[in-house]
């Protein structure tokens, strides 16, 4: 494996098996053996283009310029978003069944809820897996959470049939994402994914205790995690306005939209 690993000299680095056999001086089956099993474990990666670096190896805060660019797109916003709340804000990407935590920031409440940076928890269980699972096709969706599915709480989500119903009702609030009590007792939150030309790329989060008002901060969540998105694909700015020109007002988050999203909240509508 260590011969294997030094043979990648950067991020960027793509290898063929044969270039890897080479370099290694390991048999061309041996060394296609052990790349199977980096490959499953996370530590490389596999396309048409050859063996690279997988997100494992690369870390969280380190070398992967994509967790990069999206905390520095979504520093501004989770400051923001703590100080207007009071909340714990939380940034996190999808990877297979799981989200991993880029960011946290909270008070003293932050403590109470079980999660840190580099951490990682069940995508089904959170609202941020939810708001991210909910724009993958449904197939998709099956094959991440194929035999992962599983109670952390009496609550959680356990069976993919109600795992699609959560979703479909997550697609038709415009991606808010909720959750009380699924991923840890008395923890509460609500999501919204940050989503790219290409479909979900992150999630934004506000946990707060399990009787928290969150119907009162979606609103903010939408929002932040539409700036985000702008700040990372500025492109999508032009082709939103583009392709919401001829739709009603309630197909787009505008100051009426938001307005009517409050009250259909505070009726518990959507909750």
């Amino acid at each position: 494996m260590t011969l294997i690993m030094d043979a990648f000299e950067g991020r960027t680095t793509r290898l063929s098996l044969e270039d890897i056999a080479r370099r290694t001086r390991l048999p061309r089956s041996t060394a296609h053996r052990i790349l199977d099993q980096l490959v499953r474990l996370r530590w490389l990666e596999h396309t048409e283009f050859g063996y690279g670096l997988g997100r494992r190896a690369l870390g969280l805060g380190g070398g992967d310029g994509t967790h990069a660019e999206i905390r520095a797109a979504a520093a501004g916003r989770i400051h923001e978003l703590h100080m207007r709340t009071g909340m714990v804000v939380h940034l996190a990407v999808l990877d297979g069944p799981e989200v991993c935590y880029l960011d946290k920031l909270g008070g003293r409440f932050a403590n109470s809820v079980p999660s840190w940076v580099g951490g990682r928890a069940p995508a089904h269980s959170t609202a941020l897996g939810k708001a991210m699972l909910a724009w993958l096709e449904p197939e998709e969706a099956d094959r991440l959470m194929d035999d992962t599915i599983g109670r952390l709480t009496r609550r959680t989500i356990a069976d993919l049939p109600t795992l699609h119903q959560e979703l479909n009702r997550i697609r038709r609030r415009r991606g808010l994402s909720f959750e009380r009590g699924e991923c840890a007792p008395e923890i509460s939150c609500v999501a919204m994914a940050v989503r790219g030309p290409e479909g979900p790329v992150a999630a934004l989060s506000l946990a707060g205790e399990e009787r928290a008002p969150l119907e009162k901060v979606a609103p903010l969540v939408a929002d932040a995690a539409r700036q985000v998105g702008l700040a990372l694909f500025p492109g999508m700015g032009a082709r939103e306005r583009t392709r919401h020109a001829s739709a009603a007002p309630e197909e787009t988050w505008s100051p009426r939209a938001m307005d009517r999203l409050m009250v259909a909240c505070e009726n518990g509508d959507w909750l």
